[in-house]
């Protein structure tokens, strides 16, 4: 009933806002006593997707509305005349898509933000992933715990059994799988005990892992690859990637392993061929990568390094496109929203959280927790959620000015449409959550 009322009332504003609506509904009436031709002439003026979408959210009958009438192709149409044409190319998924995520670059370089934090483990927690508006964070004790990444409410916890230590992990919407130095566990989502644990002997001293169902690649300590199969449950492949060991990995949707070295290169190996592809290396002395990211729809491969620099390389010619040093001090976590080709954000030992450009490496934006404005807090799930203001740093300012209670060492972090997810190797999650400059 509360998110119903929400959504009603989110819809509502959205129809306040075009002149005219409160007249036409006389005093004392509400939305709801508002037939169906009324209701289509009011829809029918909105001229932001958003709103319509938003509007469209808020129950059946408005769905109902919005969906027969057309409104959502009528707008798409105005905004898109050549569309109409049989010879265009344009779709209205992939239009709709690129204002999502030119929405969320916009809110990410330019719009407001606050923070919501609160105890999310007896411990800590170092790791962190968010996907489908659910956010997993673990490692430092001995349980994962998932939580909602809009309501920051908790969902669900997984214990790692035989008390092993995990040292990474991911899930899906089906499953969660983690890693220890030399096992594998599986969980469903709705269980909080592992239904499958690996046998020892495959691989030892696993460091990180990249999962893409339903394999999962193993990143080991002697410098090679396993993949292991979910399905059949044995390893399926073992590729030697480096003489050091592998830091960090993804996997591409081409079967190509993408690994990271404390040596400071990167390797490319093909799962369909068995052979290695090549090495990304950097124009700078060997710096040990440390986190690693790839953008499907560019083909760009981001990484992370210990003296604080972000790299970037063309997956398709294996050339360095920029290097630049963001940060002092070692980079940790670097990732980016799926299908997002403009913003990529970075944090590390220094506390600040950074959105730099994919295109040319420049920091776009760097931000941390503000302790001269006061911050307001909720108790939800017998938790208290601190909401808490940030403040931009400034590109010269001296960070040994900045107290470090407000910025920790971001030891994870990953983002989601319009906010991100941290972790400080304490025992309290951060979600940054960003807004369009104009709301």
């Amino acid at each position: 009933m509360e998110a119903s009322s929400s959504r009603s009332r989110t819809g509502s504003a959205a129809l306040k806002r075009r002149r005219g609506v409160g007249a036409s509904a006389g005093s004392g009436s509400t939305a709801r006593s508002l037939n169906d031709d009324i209701l289509r002439s009011v829809f029918s003026r909105l001229d932001d997707h958003f709103d319509l979408a938003r509007c469209s959210a808020v129950c059946n009958s408005w769905n109902r509305i919005i969906e027969t009438a057309h409104l959502m192709r009528d707008l798409y149409y105005k905004s898109n005349p050549q569309a109409r044409c049989s010879s265009s190319n344009i779709s209205m998924k992939s239009y709709f898509e690129e204002l999502a995520m030119d929405d969320h670059a916009s809110s990410f370089s330019r719009g407001p933000a606050e923070v919501y934090q609160w105890i999310g483990h007896p411990m800590r927690a170092t790791l962190c992933r968010m996907k489908s508006g659910s956010i997993l964070t673990g490692v430092g004790d001995k349980i994962l715990r998932l939580w909602s990444a809009e309501s920051c409410r908790f969902m669900n916890e997984y214990n790692v059994p035989n008390a092993k230590t995990l040292v990474d992990f991911d899930f899906d919407e089906n499953k969660i799988v983690g890693l220890t130095s030399s096992q594998l566990c599986i969980w469903r989502r709705s269980e909080p005990r592992s239904i499958f644990q690996s046998g020892g002997a495959s691989f030892n001293h696993g460091l990180c892992m990249s999962y893409a169902d339903p394999e999962v690649v193993i990143g080991c300590e002697d410098g090679r690859a396993f993949v292991y199969d979910m399905y059949s449950r044995s390893c399926s492949g073992i590729y030697r990637l480096h003489s050091s060991p592998v830091t960090c990995l993804t996997i591409t949707d081409d079967h190509l392993i993408v690994g990271g070295s404390t040596f400071g290169n990167i390797a490319i190996a093909d799962q369909t061929s068995g052979q290695n592809l090549g090495v990304l290396k950097s124009a700078f002395a060997p710096l040990a990568i440390r986190c690693l990211s790839f953008n499907t729809n560019s083909q760009l491969i981001f990484a992370g390094s210990s003296p604080g620099y972000a790299h970037c390389w063309d997956l398709r010619t294996l050339r360095p496109l920029w290097e630049t040093r963001v940060s002092p001090n070692v980079i940790y976590s670097a990732h980016h929203l799926p299908g997002d080709t403009a913003t990529l954000a970075v944090g590390g030992i220094d506390g600040v959280l950074r959105l730099i450009c994919q295109r040319t490496g420049e920091t776009i934006r760097s931000i941390v927790v503000d302790a001269d404005r006061p911050a307001e807090s909720s108790s939800r799930d017998r938790r208290l959620i601190e909401k808490k203001c940030v403040r931009q740093v400034a590109p010269d300012a001296r960070l040994d000015n900045i107290p470090r209670r407000l910025r920790p060492q971001i030891t994870s972090l990953s983002v989601g449409m319009k906010k991100i997810v941290t972790t400080h190797g304490e025992n309290y999650i951060r979600v940054w959550k960003f807004r369009p400059k104009s709301s």
